[in-house]
């Protein structure tokens, strides 16, 4: 009402104008238009306050039929209902169609010449339109002066008379106040009071109705086109109606028979749906009682498996149903409960397996029994089964020992049981042999004990490695089939077919409608094709679906166990590969630790025999053997863990160098008793000690056998025969010898101790050469042994001695060569050392020898006088100490080391000899005194080269005269 005319939704012109120039598209729904009011309506009532009219609308109807996708605007608003898909082309004209000229007009134009007439007439008469705007300006300015008397809160659009506030300011009750005798004033003053409200009344109805008179043509013209818009919209319901009933009929007659066959399609899906998911509530329903049975039977990868698989079906294919609602709490505590069942299962199996009889001859108890446990144990990641079988294992080589010392002890009848009660103690009692045999029982025992734990522990190696290789092409074939699916979703059409009725889509529909009837071809077809389609996805899976799904799931791959067992790997599986190698690796070193533990509670078993020095009491043989057997079974051991274990090697190479030492003191001990008993006379050397030094000549250097019988019949030989030269010895150094093949035979009965026996052979060769040293050249024999004096003999025996010694040193010394690590190859320079002491020695002992007789010669030729007789008895003396050196050394000594020696007295004779000379003034001039000189020179040289091996020896006498000057 408040628009001017010029904005009149309602187009201007005769009845006869034409309002739309096409036919309505019969596909669109118009609902009927009501008919429009009046536009001067009467005074609404009570019960029309309330009610819609068009009035009430907030959008007019051209802005609501306004279609703002189109480029242009038409100003019929009937086309602009037509959409995008109306295209305006140009018409061919029609065959039929008679051409149209200004002829066919000419009636038309004598009918509405008078019309035409009466609407100029009627122009005229309106005002122009400048005047008429002025006219409408001025009209409105003093509405506005008017309006402006109306108080505003009539003006308000939330005006109530029932709100108090209001109602006050309209009515003040100051007016109705009868009392105090003003009733006279008030009354006036509500009189007032009503005249002005009648006043704001007149005022508004005013404007009121000089607003209809300036816009009293429109309305006369809306109610025109009301009537001509009313027969239009009635040709047009009837058109839309007769349009509905033919789509009816076309509907009914092709389309519903249709959709109601697709309908039936859907819902007997729908039902085998229902009837597969409820055998699979059925299936599920039976978990709890299957899972019992399997429990009984110590499936635990069955029913693990099975708890995994319904746990996985309630929540994809049956989330959400009520009577389900607690079984997957109940399937989390059943697993608890397996986790427990399956380590008390593993410790007893474990406990079975160690404890059995060792004379067993299966390596593994019950083969797939541990392979079941250990898989079950990996699937709930249970890593901790290994310290179970650590624990078990200590008790066992507990037992071992324990058991073989009662079955020991109860055969000796020498051991009363009831008064010795320790066990310990029971063991102490045995001697060796007998201790030894219990020993070398342990050894076998726990040989056979880490064969038994080395082949169980090869199974569950066996079963890790499996599990960690089926993860690894499990992933191979998922990157493989990420591949495979990313090149197939490449080549997909992204155009999809929906099915008007209900959203549902189509292909959907005729897939499911012929899955029934083919199902045993797509069964085929799937089996067949690992990459095809899955299933709908706004549907329930269908039986095949979820037969698929459930197989993919619980797909395995069959490996093969070092025992012949094959084993199905399930990729449900929760341990990554780091942490299976980390697993692996731990059984390697569960190996290992079995071989620590049987070699620490052998060391233990030693350490409670070796409380009362039993071990250091041992003789040599006894200690090799026990070596023997102790190195037998760390080889062993280590054989079969394939790592060495140190604390047994530890405890034998503590008990190998208490035995060196108590080896090395023993003869040490030894050697010093014969030295301080020895007499330095030549001893008869026995034919085992011949024997002894022709075993060192053919390169072996060990003590022979003894032959008692050829022992008997030989008869003790003067002199030691080394690779053809004699050697005149004293019992000391025959023992000597002997001690050192004793030596070497250790080192190569106990390898362990090279090292150590080396620094104390050593030691011994040193202590030899300086203690003989000390009884000989330093005459301490003559206190000890209680000798009047140190002869020439004893000298050359001596010195013969030691040459036999020095002879053995390198040979000696080859032997530990060839027995030392390369990196302790320094330890040999001890033979240079003492090679070089014992040449020292013997030439002290040549030096001595010469030292005697340049003393005799001082004093003799001191008191030498050139006078007759000749030969002098000066030069018989000498030559009768000559010739009793040579008897006291020639059958010691080789006939070099004689000459060598006799050459050294000769030059000191010959400077004593010259050196007198040269006192007496006797010089070589021919007369008397020199010819006295030279016959007991002739004399002395006569007498020496007459002695034994002394023949060609050149004496050079000539040099006992001065050169004259």
């Amino acid at each position: 009402m408040a628009s001017s005319h010029s904005s009149s939704p309602v187009p201007q012109g005769s009845s006869n104008d034409v309002f739309f120039k096409k036919e309505v598209d019969p596909s669109k729904h118009i609902q009927p238009v009501p008919s429009l009011p009046d536009v001067c309506p009467k005074e609404p009532t009570v019960t029309d306050q309330h009610r819609w009219t068009v009035y009430h609308s907030k959008v007019n109807l051209p802005a609501a039929l306004n279609d703002p996708r189109l480029a242009k605007r038409e100003s019929d608003f009937f086309t602009k209902t037509w959409g995008l898909d109306f295209v305006d082309t140009e018409v061919i004209p029609s065959f039929y169609l008679p051409q149209i000229s200004k002829e066919h007009f000419t009636v038309y134009q004598q009918e509405i010449s008078q019309r035409e007439k009466i609407h100029e007439r009627c122009k005229n008469i309106c005002p122009p339109k400048d005047t008429f705007e002025r006219t409408l300006l001025h009209t409105h300015d003093k509405s506005r002066t008017d309006l402006e008397q109306v108080p505003k809160i009539f003006m308000k659009p939330d005006f109530a008379l029932d709100d108090s506030l209001t109602f006050n300011s309209v009515l003040p009750w100051s007016h109705f106040n009868t009392a105090g005798g003003k009733g006279n004033r008030d009354a006036a003053s509500s009189k007032l009071l009503q005249e002005k409200l009648s006043h704001y009344l007149d005022i508004v109805e005013v404007n009121i109705a000089h607003q209809i008179s300036l816009r009293s043509e429109a309305f006369f013209h809306a109610m025109t086109s009301q009537h001509e818009l009313q027969d239009y919209l009635k040709k047009t319901s009837q058109a839309v109606k007769m349009l509905r009933d033919k789509i009816a009929q076309i509907d009914k007659v092709m389309c519903e028979g249709s959709l109601h066959i697709l309908r039936l399609a859907l819902t007997r899906n729908n039902c085998v749906k229902v009837y597969n998911k409820l055998k699979l509530m059925a299936t599920v329903h039976q978990t709890q009682p299957t899972v019992q049975v399997l429990l009984s039977t110590s499936e635990f990868v069955g029913a693990l498996d099975l708890i995994a698989t319904t746990q996985e079906v309630l929540q994809q294919e049956l989330q959400g149903i009520h009577s389900f609602r607690h079984l997957g709490s109940q399937l989390c505590e059943l697993e608890k409960l397996i986790d427990k069942m399956m380590i008390a299962e593993f410790s007893t199996y474990s406990h079975s397996d160690l404890n059995r009889p060792l004379e067993d001859d299966c390596q593994v108890l019950e083969e797939e029994r541990l392979v079941s446990l250990v898989f079950g144990l990996l699937k709930q990641r249970k890593l901790n089964f290994l310290e179970i079988y650590g624990e078990k294992m200590i008790i066992t080589a507990k037992n071992i020992i324990k058991q073989c010392v009662i079955n020991k002890v109860s055969q000796i009848e020498e051991i009363d049981t009831d008064v010795v009660v320790k066990l310990a103690d029971q063991m102490r009692m045995l001697n060796f042999p007998q201790w030894f045999e219990l020993l070398k029982d342990i050894f076998s025992k726990f040989t056979i004990f880490l064969q038994r734990v080395k082949a169980t522990l090869n199974i569950i190696h066996s079963v890790v490695l499996s599990v960690l290789d089926k993860n690894q092409r499990t992933r191979e074939l998922e990157e493989i089939s990420q591949q495979k699916n990313a090149a197939k979703d490449n080549t997909l059409d992204t155009e999809v077919a929906y099915l008007i009725h209900e959203g549902m889509f189509i292909s959907d529909a005729f897939t499911e409608g012929e899955l029934t009837p083919v199902a045993v071809d797509t069964t085929s077809q799937r089996n067949a094709s690992p990459n095809s389609e899955p299933c709908s996805s706004d549907s329930v899976s269908e039986p095949e679906c979820t037969t698929d799904s459930s197989s993919s799931k619980e797909q395995t791959a069959s490996s093969a166990i070092p025992g012949g067992v094959d084993i199905l790997v399930s990729e449900d599986m929760r341990l990554t590969d780091s942490e299976l190698g980390k697993l692996a690796n731990n059984i390697q070193e569960l190996l290992y630790s079995a071989s620590d533990i049987c070699h620490d509670r052998a060391v233990k078993f030693l350490m409670s025999r070796a409380k009362d020095g039993f071990l250091e009491k041992l003789n040599s043989m006894e200690f090799i053997t026990l070596s023997r057997l102790m190195e037998t079974f760390i080889i062993d051991t280590e054989q079969i863990c394939g790592r060495k274990s140190m604390s047994l090697l530890g405890a034998l190479q503590s008990q190998a160098n208490k035995f060196v030492n108590r080896f090395h003191e023993e003869r040490k001990t030894k050697l010093s008793l014969l030295l301080d008993n020895e007499r330095w006379k030549q001893a008869d050397v026995p034919a085992e000690f011949q024997d002894l030094v022709d075993s060192i000549s053919d390169g072996k250097i060990a003590l022979p056998e003894k032959k008692s019988g050829a022992t008997e019949e030989r008869k003790p030989a003067e002199v030691l025969i080394v690779e053809g030269q004699q050697y005149a010895v004293v019992g000391t150094v025959l023992l000597l010898i002997r001690i050192i093949l004793e030596y070497c035979q250790c080192v190569d009965n106990i390898p362990s101790v090279t090292t150590d026996m080396l620094t104390r052979l050593s030691d011994l060769l040193k202590y030899f050469n300086s203690r003989s040293c000390q009884l000989v050249l330093g005459a301490g024999a003559l206190q000890v042994v209680g000798l009047k004096t140190i002869t020439t003999k004893n000298l050359a025996l001596s010195s013969r001695c030691l040459q036999l010694i020095v002879h053995y040193i390198p040979v000696i010394r080859a032997h530990f060569e060839a027995r030392l690590p390369p990196k302790q190859y320094s330890m040999l320079r001890h033979f240079d050392h003492i090679t070089k002491d014992y040449h020292d020695h013997i030439a002290e002992i040549s030096a001595k020898l010469v030292a005697i007789m340049d003393s005799l010669f001082d004093k003799l030729l001191s008191k030498y006088e050139v006078k007759a007789p000749v030969p002098s008895a000066c030069f018989r003396n000498i030559c009768k100490q000559m010739t009793k050196m040579h008897e006291a050394i020639f059958d010691l000594l080789p006939e070099e080391q004689t000459q060598m020696l006799f050459l050294r007295i000769n030059a000191s004779y010959k400077l004593h000899l010259k050196k007198q000379l040269s006192h007496l003034n006797v010089i070589n001039d021919g007369g008397p005194q020199n010819g006295l000189v030279t016959a007991d020179v002739a004399f002395y040289t006569g007498n020496l080269q007459a002695l034994k091996g002394l023949k060609d020896l050149d004496l050079n006498m000539a040099e006992i005269w001065e050169q004259k000057r």
